[in-house]
C-alpha cells in the first residue's frame, strides 16, 4: 500500500476584514482625522503649559518650584496609563476606553481652567494625565486596525503630524496665549476640541469583531502587576522631571525614587512575565523587530524633545529672544514634517521601511553635527531656523517607519498593546532628552567656564590685551578709569559665560548625534517585514 500524503496543517481562515480594515461603514480617513483631534491636544498639552509656569506661580501665589509640579503631576499620571491602556482597551471595549479618555481629558481641562489654588490644579492635572495618556495609543491601534497594512503607512503619517508638530507649537502658543490673554485659557482651549472629538468618535469609530471577542472574555485583574508597574514609573518620572532641580544623587529624594523605580520595574517584568493575563504584554519584546522599534521610538523621543528644548533655550537665553519668537524658531521645521510625512506614508508601503529608518536616523544625526559647528554665538533668525528644518527632515523619515515596523510579526488581537509600550517609549524617550539635555548643559558649562576662567589672569597676554582694549573704548565713552576697568571686567566676565554655555550646547549636540547614529546598526538585528499583504503573525 503507497504511504498517504503527508498534508500540512492548515492555519486558521482569518476574517477578511483583517486584510482590508474594519471602518465599520465609514471612510477611513475620516475616521484617521477625528482620532487624530483629541491626540494632537493631548500631546500639545505636555508642553503648552511650560512657558506659562511663572503667570501660574504669580497668579496662584506660589514659588517657581512648586509650580513645576504643574508639569510633574501630568507626566506622572501620563506615564502610569501609557503602557496599561491596551490591557484597559481590551477590557472593557477600545472605543468605550477612547471616549472615557477623550472626556475625562475634556472635563478636567475645563477645572484646570477654573482651578482657585495650586492643590486643586496639580490634582485636575493628575486627572487631564490620566485620560490623555489613553488618546494616543488608542488612536494608534485604531489606524491599525482601521487601515490595511499597504496603508497604514499613511495612516500612521497623519497621527505622526499630531506627535511630532504639536511639541513644536506648544511653547509658541502657549507664549502667545499667556503674554495676550491668561494662562486658564491654555488649558481652556482644549474644551471645545474635545466636545467635537467626543461627538465625533462617537459617530464614527467602532471595534472590530475580535476586539468585542476579547471584551468577552472577563478575567481576574493582576492588582500585583497594576501596582508594581504604577510604582514604578512614578519614581521613574519623579527622579527625570526633578534630578537637574534637586542635583541628582546628592538628594536623598532623588537616590530614593531611583531604588523605588529600579526594584518595582525589575519586579513588575519578573511578574508581568509569568503571568497568564499580564497587564502589559512584556513577552512582545521576544519579537526582535517589536524590541528594536522600541528602542528606536526612545531614541526619537530623546532627539525629537531633546532638540525641541535645547533650541528654544539657546535663543532665548544667549540671543535675547522671547519664549514667542524662540518658538517660531522652530515651527518650520514642523512645517517641514507635516510636507514630508504623506510622501514617507506613500513610501513605506513600496519600499523597506529599514532602509527609511536607516536613511532618517542618518540625516539627523548628520544634522545635529552640523549644528555643532554652525552654533555660535550671534546666529541669526534665518540660520536658527535652518538648523531645525535639516533636522525635521530627519525626523520625517523615522516615525512612520517605526511605527510601520513595531506591528511587524505581532497578532492582530495584540495591537492595543502594541500601541501602549511604543507611545510609552516615545514619552520616556521625551523625559530622558528634556532630563539629558537640561542636566549636560548645566554641568558642561560650569566645566567650560571653569577652563575659560584659567585664562583671565594677567599672565595671559591676549586677555589682558582685550582688557585693555574694552577699558579704553568705555573711557572713550566717557567713563572714569575705574568704572572703565569695572564695565570692561562684567564684559568680559559675560562673554565667557556665554562662549562656555555656547561650548556646553555644542557637547549635547554630539552626545545626541552619536546616540542616533547607533540606532544605524541596529536595524541589521530587524526582519523585513512582508510585503502585498499582511504582515506575519506572531503569538
Amino acid at each position: 500500500m503507497s504511504p498517504q500524503p503527508v498534508t500540512a496543517a492548515r492555519k486558521p481562515e482569518r476574517p477578511a476584514y483583517m486584510a482590508t480594515g474594519w471602518t465599520g461603514g465609514h471612510n477611513p480617513w475620516v475616521i484617521a482625522l477625528v482620532v487624530t483631534m483629541a491626540t494632537f491636544m493631548e500631546v500639545l498639552d505636555t508642553s503648552i503649559a511650560n512657558v506659562s509656569l511663572p503667570h501660574i506661580a504669580g497668579s496662584l501665589s506660589v514659588s517657581q518650584d512648586e509650580s513645576t509640579w504643574v508639569l510633574t503631576s501630568y507626566l506622572v499620571a501620563n506615564a502610569i496609563i501609557l503602557p496599561i491602556s491596551g490591557w484597559i482597551a481590551s477590557r472593557v471595549g477600545r472605543k468605550r476606553f477612547y471616549l472615557s479618555c477623550v472626556a475625562i481629558f475634556t472635563v478636567s481641562s475645563l477645572l484646570c481652567g477654573l482651578a482657585p489654588s495650586l492643590g486643586t490644579l496639580i490634582f485636575f492635572r493628575i486627572l487631564q494625565g490620566l485620560g490623555g495618556g489613553g488618546l494616543g495609543p488608542s488612536e494608534q491601534s485604531i489606524l491599525a486596525d482601521t487601515f490595511p497594512p499597504a496603508k497604514r503607512g499613511m495612516a500612521f503619517a497623519i497621527y505622526g503630524m499630531a506627535v511630532v508638530l504639536a511639541p513644536a507649537i506648544g511653547p509658541t502658543l502657549g507664549g502667545f496665549i499667556t503674554d495676550h490673554y491668561d494662562w486658564r485659557w491654555v488649558f481652556f482651549i482644549n474644551v471645545p476640541v474635545g466636545v467635537a472629538s467626543l461627538f465625533l468618535a462617537n459617530h464614527f469609530v467602532s471595534d472590530p469583531p475580535h476586539l468585542r471577542v476579547l471584551d468577552e472574555r472577563r478575567q481576574s485583574v493582576d492588582f500585583v502587576g497594576l501596582g508594581l508597574i504604577a510604582l514604578g514609573l512614578s519614581a521613574l518620572e519623579l527622579v527625570l522631571d526633578k534630578g537637574q532641580e534637586d542635583d541628582w544623587f546628592h538628594s536623598h529624594f532623588i537616590v530614593g525614587c531611583s531604588i523605588v523605580a529600579a526594584v518595582a520595574l525589575t519586579a513588575f517584568v519578573a511578574w508581568e512575565w509569568s503571568h497568564p493575563h499580564p497587564i502589559v504584554e512584556v513577552r512582545l519584546f521576544k519579537n526582535r523587530n517589536f524590541a528594536a522599534s522600541n528602542v528606536m521610538m526612545l531614541t526619537l523621543g530623546i532627539s525629537l524633545f531633546g532638540t525641541t528644548v535645547l533650541l528654544p533655550q539657546y535663543t532665548q537665553t544667549l540671543m535675547g529672544y522671547s519664549a514667542e519668537q524662540a518658538g517660531m524658531a522652530l515651527s518650520p521645521g514642523g512645517f517641514v514634517v507635516i510636507l514630508l510625512l504623506p510622501f514617507v506614508g506613500r513610501m513605506v508601503s513600496k519600499v523597506d521601511p529599514r532602509r527609511l529608518i536607516a536613511f532618517g536616523f542618518l540625516v539627523l544625526s548628520a544634522s545635529l553635527f552640523y549644528m555643532t559647528s554652525h552654533l555660535y554665538q550671534g546666529i541669526d533668525f534665518r540660520q536658527a531656523t535652518l538648523l531645525r528644518v535639516y533636522q525635521s527632515v530627519g525626523l520625517a523619515f523615522l516615525f512612520v517607519p517605526i511605527n510601520t515596523l513595531v506591528y511587524t510579526g505581532v497578532a492582530p488581537e495584540k495591537t492595543n498593546a502594541v500601541s501602549g509600550i511604543v507611545n510609552l517609549s516615545r514619552n520616556m524617550g521625551g523625559d530622558i532628552g528634556i532630563a539629558m539635555v537640561t542636566t549636560l548643559v548645566a554641568r558642561h558649562t560650569q566645566a567650560h567656564q571653569a577652563q575659560l576662567a584659567a585664562h583671565t589672569s594677567s599672565f595671559d597676554a591676549p586677555f589682558q590685551a582685550r582688557l585693555t582694549a574694552l577699558t579704553a573704548g568705555f573711557a572713550r565713552s566717557g567713563a572714569s578709569a575705574v568704572e572703565a576697568t569695572h564695565r570692561a571686567l562684567a564684559s568680559m566676565a559675560q562673554q565667557v559665560n556665554q562662549q562656555a554655555a555656547t561650548l556646553a550646547y555644542i557637547d549635547v549636540l554630539w552626545v545626541l548625534g552619536c546616540t542616533t547614529a547607533c540606532m544605524i546598526p541596529l536595524l541589521l538585528l530587524t526582519q523585513k517585514p512582508q510585503r502585498g499583504g499582511d504582515a506575519p503573525v506572531g503569538h
